[in-house]
């Protein structure tokens, strides 16, 4: 099901270390033509410059639930950085998402290590640090259907996002399914409501939505776009857990 027609695209934000821009440029679009078809370099927002901003930005969207997931060593990276590059995926249906993400989670690890520092998903505002970037890559490799969709989830979806009654995902639509909202009733714990809300997911993959409906007592809503961003949009809804 579809609630809307907007196709999610993937935005990666690359921090540049040392190596000058247009020589990142030039590594990035090669690694582009080679195996990631469809992207593409957003000249408009890059930057041969540092941005202030990004310390701020990678440390609110820095991963939590993975222990390790972000080191003081990523952080100095981010503060340290040169410039700032964006890529732009193509726009994705629920039947190509999980390849396309694949595709750019080995397109971040490749500029990881070919000069750029730190990555960020901007289409869910998630990022790692570069040994798990670079951990979620190995998981994917050599993988199809749901055993490479759980990686490229965790690469690219965030939990979890708080309000009063739930915790719940953003970016889910980047593998082609819901995102998920876990009522707080459910645990006083935000990384068992996190492992929750992965557990759903996964389902899904295995399963089916509707299955997963039915199984859990949920339902299948429509969400509204995060921050009025079509990157942020989810066209396949959420699933709200009962309570």
């Amino acid at each position: 099901m579809r609630f809307s027609e907007v196709k999610p695209r993937h935005v990666l934000c690359l921090l540049g270390g040392q190596k000058p821009f247009s020589e990142l440029c030039e590594i990035i679009q090669s690694a582009i033509d080679r195996f990631a078809p469809g992207f593409e370099i957003d000249y408009t927002f890059s930057e041969d410059a540092p941005d202030d901003r990004m310390p701020m930005s990678f440390e609110v969207c820095r991963d939590r639930v993975k222990k390790g997931a972000w080191t003081e060593a990523d952080e100095e990276a981010v503060g340290d950085h040169r410039s700032a590059i964006y890529v732009l995926g193509p726009p994705m249906t629920a039947e190509d998402a999980v390849k396309t993400s694949a595709m750019a989670l080995q397109l971040v690890v490749h500029t990881l290590e070919n000069g750029i520092v730190a990555a960020k998903g901007e289409s869910a505002g998630v990022a790692h640090g570069a040994d798990r970037w670079k951990e979620l890559a190995r998981d994917a490799e050599g993988r199809t259907g749901a055993p490479l969709a759980r990686p490229c989830r965790l690469a690219f979806g965030k939990r979890p996002i708080g309000t009063a009654e739930h915790l719940y995902s953003i970016g889910f639509h980047l593998v082609g399914i819901p995102d998920v909202y876990a009522p707080r009733s459910l645990s006083d714990d935000e990384l068992a409501l996190s492992a929750i809300i992965d557990a759903v997911a996964d389902e899904v993959f295995s399963d089916g939505v509707e299955t997963v409906l039915t199984r859990r007592g949920a339902k299948l809503l429509p969400v509204d776009a995060y921050d009025e961003d079509e990157f942020k949009y989810n066209p396949y809804g959420a699933i709200y857990l009962a309570s």
